[in-house]
């Protein structure tokens, strides 16, 4: 029997393959440094651990609301009346076991075979994994690293087509830790609002920018679905928790998906997502505040390797910088500093053609990590020269 072309379609995450080498060479004795991967150093804060076990105690262990519970919908709802000043009805707040489910059933409820989704190239992979597993086209718009890789506003008018269905956006952006300003979101909306089309964003990293105040999409437009999540401000990533706001023509077909796909987020995690929103505040600003610092210490001292950064990062924990001189391959790149310099890093051809001679560098480690990185990173081109 065949592999569906369906599955056979889907490119590999090759940060992932990254991933599995660094592991190996690990367990044969290797000190690899990590810098391939958003995963948090940090751990958890110990208020949402306690709150899991306590819910756990108490027997919060099966299943919830498919939408969600109701108290943790609410608490995301005076989230963003209190961060960002918009009104949000919980009843269009979907709970999900992460973002990635809530893609399935943003693209799942938008997309029809053949409808399509302007993503930025470079960008996340997923998007357009999802997009084209779901029969939708993913329309790649060239972003560029001297113009703060930001759309152009002529570029997205003119790859608008009757099929067009949503532009999706990702801002502080992975892989690039670049921020969309307020006049960009703006002029989002206002094509959105001229065209018809949606706005999906991806707030994953909000709570991670460091300079200036953070804007959602929902303050320019109501035609915008939103994407968040628990994993990268707070630390959680591998409790999977994430939730979906949507417009209210879409909430019940997400319901729906959500019940046939996933059934619920895990309830006593969704219990732990309620008192981080409502009391973790303060974890956030610590934790955001030990990247900062990570942050400032690693862009100057990539770029005293010769790595170009044209556009400072000030968002999420990424550095993507252009390898060039070290080589154009980035796949073949990553490999020989991590079999030659024991660094994981990862691929910039990872997150599209565009990122091609780029590598992406994760701070999401500690500052002696980095410190030992940048040395060994050096160590390894002076050879290479």
């Amino acid at each position: 029997m065949s592999v569906s072309k369906r599955a056979q379609g889907i490119r590999p995450f090759v940060v992932m393959d990254v991933v599995a080498r660094a592991k190996l060479l690990a367990s044969e004795g290797v000190d690899v440094v990590r810098m391939e991967i958003g995963d948090p150093d940090l751990p958890t804060p110990e208020i949402v651990t306690r709150a899991a076990e306590a819910a756990m105690k108490a027997g919060d262990t099966g299943y919830t609301q498919s939408a969600g519970l109701p108290g943790l919908r609410l608490a995301v709802a005076n989230h963003y009346n209190s961060t960002y000043g918009v009104d949000v009805d919980p009843e269009n707040i979907v709970v999900t076991q992460g973002t990635s489910p809530a893609m399935l059933l943003v693209f799942g409820a938008l997309l029809d075979p053949g409808d399509e989704v302007i993503i930025s190239d470079p960008g996340y992979p997923a998007y357009s994994n999802y997009v084209e597993f779901l029969g939708g086209v993913a329309k790649r718009i060239r972003v560029r690293a001297s113009e703060g890789f930001r759309f152009r506003p002529e570029e997205i008018r003119a790859a608008i087509t009757p099929r067009t269905r949503a532009i999706m956006i990702n801002s502080p952006a992975n892989p690039m830790g670049t921020v969309l300003p307020p006049e960009d979101l703006a002029e989002l909306a206002l094509i959105a609002e001229e065209t018809g089309v949606w706005v999906v964003s991806d707030e994953i990293y909000h709570g991670l920018q460091f300079e200036g105040a953070e804007h959602s999409i929902l303050e320019y437009t109501d035609r915008a679905f939103v994407l968040n999540g628990f994993s990268k401000a707070y630390a959680m990533t591998g409790w999977r928790l994430g939730y979906l706001i949507a417009p209210p023509e879409f909430v019940r077909p997400c319901e729906v998906i959500q019940q046939n796909f996933f059934l619920c987020a895990n309830h006593f995690v969704q219990v732990a997502g309620t008192v981080a929103l409502t009391q973790g505040a303060s974890e956030v600003t610590r934790m955001r505040s030990i990247y900062n610092e990570r942050r400032r210490y690693l862009v100057p001292a990539l770029r005293s390797l010769g790595l170009e950064i044209e556009t400072e990062p000030t968002g999420a924990f990424y550095v993507f910088a252009n390898a060039r001189q070290w080589g154009t391959d980035s796949i073949e790149l990553a490999r020989s500093i991590l079999d030659e310099a024991a660094v994981s890093v990862a691929p910039g051809v990872d997150f599209g053609p565009g990122g091609e001679g780029f590598l992406r560098f994760s701070y999401a480690t500690s500052m002696d990590r980095l410190k030992e990185a940048v040395q060994r990173l050096e160590n390894w081109s002076q050879k290479r020269s």
